[in-house]
This record gives C-alpha cells, structure tokens and sequence, in this order.
C-alpha cells in the first residue's frame, strides 16, 4: 500500500486536478490516511480469497456515477468487480484471470520492462500509448501528525528527543525473510554503547520476536512489537536517526516518513521491492538459489540470511547515519 502512493503521486502529476478515492481493506486505511493524493477511502472488509459477490455488487452499485477511470491492482477476477458494477467507464488493468469485458482497458504486464512492484502500478497510471515504457518513480511521502506522535510517544514513555533506532525484525511473508532475532540483538547491544535507545516495531504477532530481540540486547532494546496502532508506528518512525528492518511493510513506511534505511534481504530479490529512499543500503548476499521466493527456505539453511553479518550491517548503519548528518 505504500508503494501504490507512488501511482498516486503520478496521476496528480499528469493533472493535479485528478480526484482519487482508494477502495481498500480497512487495515490499509491508517496509511492511506497519510497519502495528500487520496480524497477518500472506500473501506471494503472481505476476507482473504474471499468472493462476496453481494457484498461487491451492493458497493459498486453505491459508486455509480462518481468516477471516470479505475484502476485495478490486484490481478483476481474479483477485485475488478466493483468498478464493473459500478460502471465505470475504463477501468484499467493487467490481463489476469480472464476478466475480459469486466476490465476494458486492458494491459498486458512486461517484466522485463516493468520489474520492480512499484514500476507496475505506476504503468497502470499512464496514458495507453506510453505503457510499456519504464515509467518515472517518485518516492512516497507518508504525512505525519506531530501531535498524534507527540502523544504515542509519552503513552509509551519514548523520549522524542533523544537519539533512538528502529529494529523491525517481523515479516508477515514468512521465516525467509526475517534476519535472525538474535542478530538483531545483537545490533542492539552495538547501539546501545553508543548511546541510542533502541526501539523494537511490529504487530501484535510479531511480540515473540520482540522478545526474543529484546532478551539478546543485553537490555539496550525495548520491545513495542503489539504496543502501537499502525498509526502510531507512522508516526513515532519519523522520531528515529535510522531503521534497520527486513523486506516489510514496516520497511516501506520508514522510508516514506524520510528515514535513512538498512535493509536486510533473503527469499526476495530487492530488486522487486527495494526501499523506496535517496538513503537506504541494501544487505542482500545473491547467493545460488536466490531469489527462491519461498516462505520458508527450501533448505532448512536460511543461509541467505544467517550469513549476513551482524557487524557488516552495523557498519552500514554507521556509514548512513554519518551521511545524514
């Protein structure tokens, strides 16, 4: 959902008139919330894989009349259903899962044009005649509430004016993609002789792993993994010197509040999803059977990630903070 903004960001730039309201989950509005670009959001609560062919025929027919164009991300028959009962005139698309008719203006995906997620959803956002070329990226720019931060961080007893680190060890993907907690415990400690406080972000399913980081930090992380709504994480990310984070979504908001970042890749090629930031270093070691794109590494080795460094990424944390200054 962060990367999207960078499609928002280029419609308005084609015309700052454009009017854009976003049809999304409701988790996704917390973030979504923070974009200039969005006018409105459509919150539409479906489960995973889930058809709710009412539920979309009673939501299309509710927008009848607003609306020019859609574009539709997903790539599922289902997700384009709103927008056809809501008769919208183009509504704009990859081919997938042979929803002709139901999308009219249809574009076929380039991979080898458009490789990076966030190339693609920019394509859609372009005239016909252009799409296919690799389109211009603008990097997504998170809004934050001074005094929404002002109050998350004295409910949780963070000093804004000290200087702090991010740890995000969580990744809703899977184990493939989580540096080992233990590593980033060890990077705490690092930091903490330094004399940083040392925060530790992740959703409520993410404590363990907080737990795990904080236990191996010698005491220099705290763990706030389940403590704060993503609005708050928003927020509060802004107040830190740098992240130091898997391939997340927790990634994506760090660098769109403007926060230099460290990195850490495995299963995933960042060259899908890198971070979207003039300030970022990238730790990804390339190795045989990367990128495997699994959740769990088919090995049982994980060496894509075991064998990154604990110092190695210190040291690049360093080199960013010395650059930021």
């Amino acid at each position: 959902m962060v990367m999207v903004q960078s499609l928002f960001m280029a419609l308005k730039h084609l015309n700052h008139e454009n009017i854009i309201d976003v049809a999304a989950p409701s988790w996704s509005a917390p973030v979504l919330a923070r974009m200039p670009e969005v006018r409105n959001i459509i919150e539409v609560d479906l489960g995973h894989g889930e058809l709710g062919f009412l539920k979309r025929l009673r939501t299309g027919r509710a927008l009848r009349g607003r609306y020019d164009q859609s574009i539709i991300l997903p790539r599922s028959f289902k997700s384009a259903l709103i927008p056809y009962f809501a008769g919208i005139p183009q509504r704009t698309a990859y081919r997938g899962e042979m929803r002709y008719g139901v999308v009219n203006d249809m574009r076929i995906l380039d991979t080898n044009v458009t490789y990076k997620a966030v190339e693609r959803y920019v394509n859609l956002g372009v005239d016909r005649s252009q799409s296919g070329q690799v389109p211009e990226i603008r990097f997504p720019k998170l809004q934050v509430h001074e005094g929404k931060r002002s109050k998350a961080a004295n409910r949780l007893g963070v000093d804004a004016a000290a200087p702090s680190v991010a740890l995000m060890p969580g990744a809703e993907f899977g184990p493939s993609k989580r540096w080992p907690a233990r590593y980033f415990g060890e990077l705490a400690a690092l930091f903490g002789q330094q004399g940083f406080e040392v925060y530790v972000f992740g959703s409520s399913r993410d404590h363990a792993i907080g737990q795990e980081v904080e236990g191996a930090s010698g005491g220099s992380a705290r763990n706030l993994c389940g403590q704060t709504s993503l609005e708050e994480v928003v927020d509060l990310l802004s107040l830190v010197r740098i992240a130091i984070t898997n391939d997340s979504g927790l990634m994506h908001i760090a660098a769109a509040v403007g926060r230099p970042v460290v990195a850490l890749y495995g299963s995933i090629t960042p060259a899908y999803t890198p971070p979207l930031s003039s300030t970022a270093t990238i730790h990804y070691l390339d190795l045989d059977c990367s990128p495997c794109w699994e959740k769990q590494c088919p090995y049982g080795h994980y060496n894509c990630l075991r064998n990154l460094a604990v110092q190695s990424v210190f040291d690049s944390a360093q080199a960013l903070l010395g650059s930021s200054v």
